[in-house]
Formats: structure tokens, sequence, C-alpha cells
């Protein structure tokens, strides 16, 4: 769908990362993990990225969680920390077929803004009383409270802050059970090595999804 959609808060969840939360618009349907294009026009240029949504539903508020780099943040960046409550963006999606479909037990590895998609699909899955296991790898991790909070009700979580934790990690989050889901979601660069421990625990790589932010 395209519409219009207002802001409803903005918080600080980690080092230059916000959590953008949004009034959701009549009709817009979403499932934990697809992702969705949010636009503005700022001094009359026309500016759109693509965001993950990393809240477990749409219900009345949606939420994508965005990373900024202070040294090479871009004019819609900038714009994106700066939002406030009750301002505008241009809204597209969603896409994607990464996304949590009730499965019965989820693992979400997940690098640098991928924890977005990891603390909706987990925080889903919890919530349908089904299993959750998140391997984050981030040397400045974001949403800590989000992953705190999965691990109190139930969750296996790991933060690392280093790719050579993922192979024990993911070995010990792998359980080959029936029902059991793995998500992949980061930069190439970290795709690409949480394939590589997913193949060598053992883990079925084709059968992931994945979604790699290029």
């Amino acid at each position: 769908m395209d519409a219009s959609v207002t802001v409803a808060a903005v918080r600080d969840v980690g080092p230059d990362t916000v959590a953008i939360e949004f009034e959701t618009p009549d009709g817009f349907e979403a499932e934990p993990g697809q992702f969705v294009k949010l636009g503005a026009e700022l001094d009359g240029e026309s500016y759109a990225r693509f965001y993950t949504l990393s809240s477990p539903s749409v219900t009345e508020t949606f939420e994508v969680t965005v990373g900024i780099d202070p040294d090479e943040a871009g004019p819609f960046s900038k714009h994106l920390e700066s939002l406030e409550a009750g301002d505008e963006l241009t809204l597209t999606g969603p896409f994607g077929d990464s996304y949590y479909a009730a499965d019965e037990r989820v693992v979400v590895l997940a690098g640098g803004p991928g924890v977005g998609p990891a603390v909706g699909i987990a925080e889903a899955a919890i919530a349908d009383a089904n299993e959750a296991a998140v391997v984050y790898i981030d040397d400045a991790p974001a949403h800590e409270e989000r992953l705190n909070a999965l691990s109190d009700n139930g969750a296996s979580v790991v933060i690392a802050d280093d790719d050579s934790a993922l192979t024990d990690a993911v070995s010990d989050a792998l359980t080959g059970a029936d029902g059991e889901q793995v998500f992949v979601y980061g930069f190439a660069s970290f795709v690409e090595a949480a394939i590589e421990a997913l193949e060598a625990a053992g883990g079925d790589a084709d059968a992931a999804k994945v979604e790699n932010f290029g």
C-alpha cells in the first residue's frame, strides 16, 4: 500500500540508533521481519529508503530501528534522527518473504541493524507461546532492554561483539526440531559468516529465511 504515516514516538535504543514508532494507517498489514519503504521530500529533493520492521505486530503502531553513522549520515538519515511525534513520512509496502509465520521455534541470527527484526520476531514468537533464540553480533549493541526482557521471558539470547562467536552460538541455538525456522538479518559480510556458521552446525542453509541489507 501507499500511505502517509505519522510518527508516534522516537526513542534512543543504542549507540547512534533510534527506534521510530508510527501510527498504523488504516488497511496496513505486515508481519514481523517484513520491510517498508519510507520517504520524504527535503529541500526539494525526494528521498526514500527501506527499513525492516522491529515491532512484533502492527495492530495500532509499528516500529522500525535505524542505525545512523554520524560520519556518513546523509540528509534523509539526519531527518529521521530529528523526527518528533506528529511528523509525517510516506510509506510503501510491506515487502519481503523473510518474516515470522507462527513458527514453533525461531532462531534469529542478527548482525548490526539486524537486531531490529530479531527482537520483533522473537517477541512475536514468545507472545504466541512458541520458542525463540537470538544470536546477535555487534560491538555496540542496541535494544538491550528488549533483549534482556526476551531472556527473562524464556528466550535464548546470545550477544557477542565478534563473528568468531557465531559458530558455537549457532550450534547451541539450533535444535533441528520440526517447526524450527532460522532467520538471518544483516549486512553482506555478516550474512556470509552466519550461513557458514549455520552449515558448520549442521543446519539447512537453504531453508533459512535471509535478508541481506547490502
